[in-house]
């Protein structure tokens, strides 16, 4: 690549600084479109516990400040989920322009898909695992013993949950990247499918709250999604091609003429 062709290094910073603010200044406005509904949103993430525990008991704030800064923690925090694709998207935009036109057309669907798998691992974990968890929790109290949670611990677990679904649920992404940038092949990642299934609990285990339950519910969808990723990275297996012989048609259709002229470097 000549000289000429390379952008500066303060160049790269400005766009990475642009880039960052786009990303900020959306988080911004999505939190302020919000936060008046904050309390709203913490009773909606509550509802799951509400909904299991005793007839009279409720949720309470140890600390003074916790009624208030609890409901605005969670809106900040849905306030990044929900801008999620604009900051994958500026990621994409500052990317691309190093990108060959193969590689795009191939990370694009890979952004898209990597946030719907994320919404649909949070949305697992609210209709799914929250009820049948706190179910569970709910009937094995001990006799004598009141349920009572506080709101800052209760956001506290929720969030965990939530991030280890969302971030467990890119495993079929995470595969076929694998694939497609030569690091393993479907055909070995299936002899090594008994590690796998125990690698799933073991990461359930680092990633959720310290019970079994919490640790299954996540360990089976990602065996399931491990099945998924490894079915679809077959479509992808040798796609790549090495940068320094990549026949790439936007590069010719800049560069074609003059690289016919050009004599070739031995």
């Amino acid at each position: 690549m000549a000289v000429d062709d390379t952008q500066p290094l303060i160049s790269h910073l400005i766009e990475l600084r642009k880039r960052l603010l786009n990303s900020l200044i959306c988080v911004l406005v999505v939190f302020l479109a919000l936060v008046y509904f904050s309390n709203d949103i913490y009773h909606m993430i509550s509802a799951p516990l509400l909904k299991q525990m005793p007839s009279g008991a409720s949720m309470i704030a140890t600390d003074v400040a916790s009624p208030f800064f609890a409901p605005i923690k969670l809106t900040m925090i849905v306030s990044v989920f929900v801008s999620a694709p604009m900051i994958l998207y500026q990621i994409w935009a500052f990317v691309a322009p190093a990108l060959y036109k193969h590689e795009r057309r191939l990370l694009m669907p890979l952004l898209f898909s990597s946030s719907v798998l994320f919404y649909v691992g949070m949305a697992f974990a609210y209709f799914v695992v929250f009820p049948l968890a706190f179910g569970f929790f709910a009937k094995t109290t001990p006799v004598g013993v009141m349920i009572a949670t506080d709101i800052t611990k209760y956001l506290d677990f929720v969030m965990a949950l939530f991030m280890a679904f969302g971030v467990s649920f890119e495993v079929p992404v995470a595969i076929i990247l694998l694939c497609w940038s030569g690091v393993t092949t479907p055909a070995e990642l299936r002899k090594k499918r008994p590690y796998v299934i125990v690698g799933a609990f073991v990461v359930g285990m680092l990633l959720t709250p310290p019970d079994v339950f919490s640790q299954t519910l996540l360990a089976i969808p990602m065996c399931l999604l491990f099945e998924v990723g490894v079915f679809f990275a077959r479509f992808y297996v040798g796609k790549r091609r090495p940068r320094n012989s990549e026949d790439d048609d936007a590069d010719e259709g800049e560069n074609g003429a003059d690289a016919a002229e050009r004599p070739e470097k031995e």
